[in-house]
């Protein structure tokens, strides 16, 4: 980890902070639960302990894995609907292979994302490739539920695939620290992700002992998710590790620095920082569908059990078996 690295010597840099830029603070650290998705791949729900306001516009996040399978062990999700809400996919090592009844589809693999957005409604698979189903191997990545507001809920399904090599790439002033901009704005730079809901998501590695301070849009919530290493953030330097989310308080920027000792596992400190615009909407979730009222979510049901959520093509990708 991770899939997409390179050399911050020659990278464009973040500005130094300025004079009167306010530190997010620190309001509360939670640590992930473990569980089991789809077929039953490992995760870590990333966002137990945190309360939806504190989220919003976020609905769910897991971790999947870090997990080094043996032959036949890797496992993804069978066909399954969705409605009012983005899906976002991003692969640090390993690869998925996804379809949908929307024509989007393709691999995510070597740091790609895959942006989904259900809208009114989608079926769709992730599945490990044969070849990986057969030999094992190294499986961690990230699933993030993004909302989408009352208006927008019913809007056309789109698929992006936003490959590793597109992704905004850029330093921290002495080049400790290695920004990856997937979606929305640090600074000066905007990522290639193209979102209904306002948000940015950034995937940082900090070097043992260095320290990043990304700015962010006072706008926005901000929560930081340990996705393997120890450090701290905040300007109290709360101390965080692999599996703990930061929820943090209203500021101009994030603070993120890395322990001078990082344990075998992640020899850096790998950090998603995640923050949007907070749509305030009520929410009624249940399952794969997250809308505004329960007569929503009924009709959700209703659609998807008549068929109106799409149709499984006829050239349908399927779980690979051994």
């Amino acid at each position: 980890m991770p899939a997409v690295t390179a050399d911050t010597i020659h990278l464009p840099r973040l500005a130094t902070p300025g004079h009167g830029v306010v530190d997010r603070p620190v309001r509360k650290i939670t640590t992930a639960v473990s569980g089991f998705e789809g077929e039953g791949f490992p995760v870590r729900r990333a966002f137990v302990g945190a309360r939806r306001d504190e989220l919003d516009p976020f609905i769910m996040m897991d971790e999947m894995g870090e997990i080094d399978y043996a032959p036949g062990e890797p496992k993804g999700t069978p066909w399954h609907p969705h409605r009012g809400f983005e899906t976002v996919t991003y692969m640090i090592d390993g690869t998925f292979q996804h379809q949908d009844s929307h024509g989007g589809g393709g691999v995510i693999t070597d740091g790609a994302t895959q942006w989904m957005t259900a809208g009114a409604g989608i079926l769709h698979i992730e599945t490990p490739p044969a070849a990986l189903v057969e030999s094992g191997g190294l499986f961690h990545g990230v699933q993030l539920w993004v909302n989408l507001p009352a208006k927008d809920k019913f809007t056309a399904p789109r698929y992006q695939s936003i490959e590793g090599g597109q992704v905004t790439l850029l330093a921290s002033p002495d080049g400790g620290a290695l920004v990856r901009v997937i979606a929305g704005e640090v600074g000066d730079r905007r990522g290639p992700g193209s979102t209904h809901t306002p948000i940015s998501v950034v995937h940082l590695t900090v070097s043992p002992g260095a320290a990043v301070h990304v700015p962010w849009n006072p706008e926005f919530n901000a929560l930081a998710y340990v996705l393997g290493g120890r450090g701290s953030v905040g300007p109290a330097r709360t101390a965080i590790e692999h599996g703990q989310l930061a929820v943090f308080g209203a500021g101009d920027l994030v603070s993120v620095a890395a322990a001078e000792r990082q344990d075998g596992s992640s020899p850096q400190l790998e950090v998603l920082l995640l923050g949007g615009r907070p749509i305030r909407e009520h929410v009624e979730q249940h399952g794969p569908f997250v809308m505004n009222t329960r007569a929503e979510l009924v009709q959700a049901f209703e659609d998807y059990q008549a068929g109106r959520l799409g149709v499984i093509p006829a050239n349908a990708l399927m779980p690979h078996r051994v």
